[in-house]
């Protein structure tokens, strides 16, 4: 459940994504003088993982215009690695040097909430939240139904596929259901005369979480399961629709069309993966690894079980909420208002379109916001067509849960989907470990 990018390896971290000028926001806001003594103003710090690179400069950008036209109030950035983001949110905590504004991966914020760390957002904050976002994206930031937070990044979930290769095995287009997918993947696998995959018709990966983890939680949202019931205290995927997708797996890898010891993240760009499940950021990572052959890439749906059933995926996410030991939080959650919701004109695009500063940067580097009005501003020319069934899943994407435990409930999760794959343990036997240890994982006392 915890973005791929995060766990190191190749991520669109590591790429600049290069923008058209229309997704830049243009103009400061006019300068507004505050009512503290000149020289004497509150200072507030931002904790993120927004460390290097273009990350840093993004969200610096839109901080230092903060700084230039606020004088009573100053954001100050602070930034460690995602690896030691969770950790640092509560050493510092008990050390009592938590930071004002924090950061989370909202997998957290159970945890962060059951801490003591997150603040929940005042009445009219919540309530712009509620109204400006999606519902997954609101979700996200929500820990039993109260809002701790505005959504900034957003992931979903799609399938991605290679259009050649399916053009080679006579297939016209992206599967729509699982028998489809299945056709689709042992039609498109090759091997060599020894056994070797050449090519895999669809990438299971032990790699990262996002190939383990997030594309087994996109079908299994898509079967309309879920992996932890709604009230949060035990493991729901031993379900039907949870053997279904165990079941699915399972015979992609015993039928070869799956190889689970690749790395789909070098495969797929190699013409070596015909198909896929992975979330919105690779769009910009793919674009800049292969070059022309970056147009053989396609972005469909997550396919459902049977044709006409709803369609669902997963959605990943960060927030930025305010520090429960915070002096200042009137401030903090002010900053965060100006940011996530502030609109300001765009650059070049259609006149007068404007876009929170806060949708704005997230595009800048090749990602999404939970806010469709400023995604389909900010993509609406020159776009990427392949972003646009993230775009479109924000509508009927389910968050993935942020239960107190649900870090460790991942961790378990792919511990056993691991096993399924690679022979060690029977769909009945990954089941069951899974419900015994992630229902003992989230409904001990935190």
């Amino acid at each position: 459940m915890t973005p791929a990018r995060r766990a190191g390896g190749l991520s669109r971290r590591h790429f600049a994504l290069a923008l058209p000028s229309a997704l830049l926001v243009s103009g400061c806001a006019a300068p507004h003088q505050g009512t503290g003594r000149p020289g004497d103003p509150i200072v507030l710090t931002l904790l993120s993982h927004y460390a290097s690179g273009e990350l840093k400069a993004a969200l610096q950008g839109p901080v230092d215009e903060w700084n230039a036209t606020h004088d009573r109030v100053k954001v100050r950035t602070k930034a460690v690695e995602f690896t030691d983001l969770l950790t640092t949110f509560m050493v510092r905590q008990a050390a009592g040097q938590g930071a004002d504004i924090i950061h989370p991966y909202c997998l957290w914020n159970g945890q962060l909430v059951q801490a003591g760390v997150l603040r929940p957002a005042p009445t009219e904050h919540a309530a712009e939240i509620r109204r400006g976002y999606g519902e997954a994206a609101v979700g996200a930031a929500s820990v039993g139904g109260e809002v701790y937070g505005y959504p900034t990044e957003t992931q979903t979930y799609a399938l991605y596929y290679n259009k050649r290769l399916l053009r080679e095995a006579g297939i016209v287009g992206p599967p729509r259901t699982w028998r489809e997918l299945e056709e689709t993947a042992y039609r498109t696998a090759r091997t060599d005369r020894y056994g070797n995959t050449l090519v895999q018709g669809f990438g299971l990966s032990t790699y990262d979480d996002s190939t383990t983890v997030g594309q087994t939680l996109a079908l299994l949202n898509a079967a309309g399961g879920r992996f932890v019931a709604a009230d949060g205290r035990s493991t729901a995927i031993d379900s039907p629709a949870g053997r279904a997708v165990f079941d699915l797996e399972q015979r992609l890898v015993t039928k070869g069309a799956s190889a689970p010891g690749v790395n789909v993240y070098r495969a797929f760009p190699s013409g070596q993966v015909a198909m896929v499940v992975s979330a919105g950021w690779w769009t910009g990572s793919l674009k800049a690894l292969m070059g022309k052959d970056y147009r053989d890439v396609g972005v469909a749906p997550v396919p459902v079980p049977e044709a006409g059933d709803r369609r669902a995926t997963l959605s990943t996410g960060f927030m930025l909420g305010v520090n429960a030991a915070s002096e200042h939080p009137r401030e903090a959650w002010e900053f965060l208002r100006w940011l996530n919701t502030e609109k300001v004109r765009v650059k070049n695009a259609r006149k007068g379109a404007t876009a929170t500063r806060m949708s704005s940067l997230q595009v800048s580097v090749g990602s999404l916001t939970g806010r469709s009005d400023d995604m389909r501003t900010l993509l609406s020319e020159g776009a990427d067509p392949n972003l646009r069934p993230f775009l479109d899943a924000l509508s009927y994407a389910v968050p993935e849960p942020n239960v107190p435990g649900a870090q460790q409930a991942k961790s378990l999760l792919r511990k056993n989907i691991e096993a399924l794959w690679t022979g060690q343990q029977s769909v009945d036997a990954a089941l069951r470990t899974t419900r015994r240890q992630v229902d003992q994982e989230v409904s001990r006392s935190w």
